[in-house]
């Protein structure tokens, strides 16, 4: 774990998540708003982004940042193995009470209905050929933040698969566990983000079929429906240049809300960008590399576009957390985000296991 990574930014990865997805959600507006151009319209009417005042009534959180706080508290009791994973199990039973004026997933809904906490194997639901959405890869950073080091890479990878098959067990489902969490420990490690899309599909992919296969549970559906994760991850990286993990990163060259939504298009399975568990990180990533530094910017790639805008900044501003804290983000986007309390306590008692 790298020395300049504090408590401070740990905060900062579960708080802006949160406000990434507020953002994002606008009540359901922006989420389900399929033109970036128009949102950044209606952004501009409320004064733009630092005019926001991210609390309740009007901001509220959707099922990405409930969902990601189940996660994150089971993980913050510091327990581990099939423990661990009844005690995630029964946090998304308890969070689907939470849903109201949320737009959880019909996936996510159906399959917790599913789940028997406590029970032999309760944790599992059966494979989901449609279970290819983004409902795993919205909620799993948190696990980077438990497991940062890269000599905790097999822990992060199992964690991720399992938790992500609660509700998507189909590998472009939770395969998006495995990279939402996989790049928050990337930047735990500061790793350079122009490795790790290949990290992802070099490193954490092959551990993750293994720990399929080892686990010997939906092992056939799963080998079938495995490449197209990595395929489409393989034809991003020759998109933007990456391949080899280093830059300098291509982008087209005009850029901009109208062109985005094409290219973001482009990305997704279902065409809606986003919604799934390759494509949500994948936007996630393409703003983080875009953004740099720079909060609005990266808010304007990952939360202000006609898809799925909630999980595709509820992931990047959690990356970006981690990267930058709270540096350069205006108090009142952040400072009464619904659940602060929340978020922060797990933050630090994540960042206090991560330093064992």
């Amino acid at each position: 774990m790298d020395r300049s990574v504090t408590e401070e930014h740990y905060v900062a990865a579960m708080v802006l998540s949160g406000v990434g997805d507020a953002v994002g959600y606008k009540r359901g507006e922006w989420e389900f708003n399929k033109s970036g151009p128009s949102i950044h319209k209606e952004l501009q009417k409320l004064g733009g982004l630092k005019n926001i005042k991210v609390q309740l009534p009007e901001w509220p959180v959707s099922d990405d940042t409930v969902l990601h706080l189940a996660t994150a508290e089971g993980l913050a009791t510091g327990k581990t193995d099939e423990e661990l994973l009844h005690e995630v199990a029964a946090r998304y039973v308890e969070g689907m009470r939470d849903m109201e004026d949320r737009a959880p997933g019909f996936t996510t809904v159906n399959s917790v209905s599913q789940l028997r906490p406590g029970e032999e194997g309760g944790y599992r639901v059966p494979y989901n050929p449609r279970g290819a959405g983004c409902g795993a890869a919205m909620r799993s950073m948190c696990i980077g933040l438990r497991y940062p080091k890269p000599e905790q890479l097999s822990s992060l990878v199992a964690v991720a698969v399992e938790t992500g098959r609660m509700t998507h067990n189909h590998p472009t489902g939770f395969l998006g566990s495995v990279a939402s969490a996989v790049f928050t420990a990337y930047a735990v490690q500061r790793r350079p983000i122009t490795t790790w899309g290949l990290g992802l599909i070099n490193e954490a992919c092959p551990i993750a079929r293994k720990f399929v296969q080892d686990r010997g549970f939906a092992v056939e559906e799963t080998e079938r429906d495995w490449s197209y994760f990595c395929d489409k991850w393989q034809w991003y990286l020759d998109q933007r240049g990456i391949s080899n993990g280093e830059g300098p990163v291509i982008w087209p060259s005009t850029y901009g809300p109208a062109e985005r939504d094409e290219v973001y298009h482009s990305f997704s399975l279902s065409g809606w960008a986003g919604a799934c568990g390759h494509d949500a990180p994948m936007i996630a990533l393409d703003a983080l590399l875009g953004a740099g530094s720079d909060w609005e910017e990266l808010m304007s790639r990952a939360a202000f576009h006609g898809g799925d805008s909630d999980s595709t900044a509820v992931i990047a501003c959690c990356c970006w957390g981690v990267l930058h804290g709270f540096q350069g983000v205006p108090k009142g986007n952040y400072c009464n985000v619904e659940y602060r309390h929340r978020l922060e306590l797990c933050a630090k008692q994540l960042y206090t296991l991560s330093q064992q």
